[in-house]
């Protein structure tokens, strides 16, 4: 099940999930703003949310794909084209101008509170069924059965709450802050590259 193609895509899944996006944002500006555990309260809100878009990708994507092979590769395509935007946007934050962007945008609140705007970013972001499903595309056999694709859920929600609770410590560090915010040009150049890469294997790649 975990060939070298799908640890490409895994590490693409996380590079994704840890780019400059509106839950990783709220998670950093939350976390310099407010602290570490409204941080990690606003995080699982936005697990919670992820979590139902891919359940609800995998309970109905086996069958879909089943049924109509250009589904599968409409959402391939698709995924290809969502990684090339990646790099597309990852290229103009390093090359413009000026100072650094801003490195957060903070939500304040309780722990209910933050929990729910959390899971409201993901729950309202459409791109974030699309990945589900595009994911499951690039990583799953055309005839995948529930069980497969609900095994690689497993292993990609594995990744998400590594993004998304590592935010949460990583940015209630101000060292940590200090030093992204010096490295921000060359993590974005990185974050290109490999979404150029990842992009580009997709759309290259004989699937069976």
């Amino acid at each position: 099940m975990i060939t070298p193609e799908f640890a490409a895509i895994w590490v693409a899944w996380l590079l994704a999930g840890g780019s400059p996006g509106p839950a990783t944002m709220g998670i950093a500006g939350t976390a310099m703003t407010s602290g570490r555990r409204p941080a990690l309260a606003f995080a699982t809100g936005i697990l919670a949310g992820s979590a139902s878009w891919g359940i609800a990708a995998a309970l109905g994507l086996s069958a879909v794909m089943l049924a109509n092979a250009w589904v599968f590769e409409l959402l391939r395509y698709i995924g290809a084209a969502y990684l090339g935007w990646l790099a597309l946007k990852a290229v103009k934050r390093a090359v413009a101008p000026g100072d650094t962007a801003a490195l957060g945008t903070p939500f304040s609140g309780g722990f209910r509170a933050l929990f729910a705007k959390g899971a409201a970013i993901h729950l309202t972001n459409p791109k974030a069924i699309l990945s589900w499903g595009a994911i499951y595309a690039i990583v799953a056999p055309a005839n995948a059965t529930p069980a497969t694709l609900f095994a690689y859920f497993a292993m990609l929600y594995v990744g998400s709450i590594t993004i998304f609770i590592g935010y949460a410590f990583l940015f209630s560090s101000e060292r940590t802050v200090r030093a992204y915010a010096r490295a921000q040009r060359w993590f974005d150049l990185a974050f290109a590259g490999f979404f150029g890469l990842a992009s580009f294997k997709i759309l290259t790649a004989r699937l069976q």
